[in-house]
């Protein structure tokens, strides 16, 4: 069956001009004018022109005199999924990448992409409860710390220690924990979990220094080239943190915790702060806890 003139103008909406007789006729795959496929898709015209010069969905056919675009109505399944992925706020290229993927990879990208959006999700969250935190002022203001205490025996580590400021903390203390781990496989592998000592404040204004420690069994012969100290026996305060709570600025907050208890038992601090990462860190998801914030006291 083939459309008269009336029967495509009413389909495509004022102003519309039908295709030839040719491509109007009624097939399982049949044509549509760009507006009824944006009202079909929830894409608007604008949206689909842009996608056209993207390359991501272009029509089955653009008029060569007018430039007006038609699509096939198969291609609708395309359009919503493009659609879709807008609604969880992917990027062009994000969503474009997954339209170009062949499809048995679509749905790992697209759960590649969701973990990222948690990640950064859970961070906001953990950053928001800092701020809340911090506005509220410090009285009744860490119900959601834990603190405990533990005793910890003396460690012989392997140590690598520097200054460093705050945007470049988490890369150089990923990659000297990498070092020191590798290090020591010589020593039996780590006898205990990896610590980070911080010296001093690490932040816009100051940069530690910083260090880095891997304790080994304290029976093995030690090896020329690896830095290595003794850490003493101490009793120390701690909380637990989610992997989330680790970034800076909102890891602050649960050091203020602990300073804040130990104020509260009437102690003080008896060596520098740490952070004792207890679990493989790159695994864990973003709720998971993975840190032990520190200090020692007397």
């Amino acid at each position: 069956m083939t459309l008269s003139q009336g029967q495509a103008a009413a389909l495509d909406g004022p102003g519309e001009k039908a295709p030839d007789t040719e491509v109007s006729q009624v097939t399982h795959d049949p044509l549509l004018s760009i507006g009824v496929f944006a009202r079909r898709s929830r894409l608007s015209p604008k949206a689909l022109r842009l996608y056209d010069r993207l390359g991501m969905l272009p029509p089955a056919r653009v008029d060569q005199a007018s430039g007006y675009r038609w699509y096939r109505e198969s291609q609708l399944a395309l359009a919503r999924l493009v659609a879709m992925m807008r609604r969880l706020d992917m990027s062009l290229p994000q969503v474009s990448a997954v339209v170009s993927a062949p499809a048995a990879r679509r749905a790992e990208l697209v759960g590649s992409f969701w973990d990222g959006v948690e990640r950064r999700i859970a961070g906001q969250r953990e950053l928001a409860a800092h701020l809340r935190i911090r506005l509220a002022g410090e009285e009744g203001s860490y119900p959601m710390y834990e603190v405990k205490e533990r005793e910890v025996p003396e460690q012989l580590v392997l140590t690598e220690q520097r200054h460093v400021q705050v945007e470049d903390l988490p890369d150089w203390i990923e990659a000297a924990m990498k070092r020191l781990l590798a290090s020591a496989q010589g020593y039996g592998g780590p006898a205990e979990a990896p610590f980070v000592v911080y010296h001093g404040e690490v932040n816009e204004d100051s940069d530690g220094p910083v260090e880095v420690c891997v304790p080994i069994r304290p029976d093995r012969e030690p090896v020329a080239e690896s830095a290595i100290r003794r850490e003493p026996a101490h009793r120390e305060a701690y909380v637990r943190i989610p992997k989330a709570q680790v970034e800076f600025p909102q890891i602050l907050s649960a050091y203020d915790a602990v300073a804040h208890w130990i104020a509260k038992q009437g102690g003080g601090a008896a060596g520098s702060p740490r952070e004792v990462y207890f679990t493989d860190f790159g695994a864990a998801g973003p709720n998971d806890e993975v840190c032990d914030v520190a200090w020692p006291v007397s």
